[in-house]
């Protein structure tokens, strides 16, 4: 049986399965609000709660983020089954986004918030996980896929 659009899958379960099994570990291991300096002063591991979307932006929106991430979802996966073959940039890009969406939308339906726990301090920045840094990578993936699509501009004769 051929299955349309494999890299798209592969990423997917990939992303979403090294988001939970992280996710699992941290809740297991580490209390509510306990870290460890892995780098001090740089990086850190840190549990929290997050009831945002990536890197804490929209914190308290998790109604809504839980249905987006449903409604992303359920998108990426018809475009994967029903829309054309995908260039290999397209469906790393989408796999990876699908992968995250679902890791935080389980997080967002099953707990109310999703548990963060990547912890850069050296620029300060939102404690994040590893749905989130998927979401980012497919999304930079995207850019590429739109770079390598770009028809070069032809000049005009005069």
């Amino acid at each position: 049986m051929y299955l349309k659009n494999r890299l798209f899958w592969i990423a997917s379960f990939i992303a979403f399965s090294l988001d939970q099994l992280t996710k699992y570990w941290v809740v297991q291991t580490f209390s509510l609000g306990q870290t460890l300096p892995l780098l001090p002063g740089i990086f850190h591991l840190t549990y929290v709660t997050n009831t945002g979307a990536a890197f804490s932006l929209l914190s308290g929106k998790v109604e809504w983020l839980r249905w987006l991430s449903l409604g992303v979802s359920l998108v990426l996966i018809a475009l994967a089954l029903f829309g054309p073959v995908l260039t290999l940039w397209d469906q790393l890009g989408y796999g990876l986004i699908l992968g995250g969406a679902i890791g935080n939308g389980i997080d967002r339906f099953v707990l109310g918030y999703v548990v963060d726990f990547l912890d850069f301090r050296l620029i300060n920045f939102a404690v994040f996980n590893v749905a989130d840094s998927f979401i980012s990578t497919g999304i930079v993936c995207l850019l590429i896929a739109s770079l390598q699509k770009t028809p070069t501009s032809s000049r005009r004769s005069r």
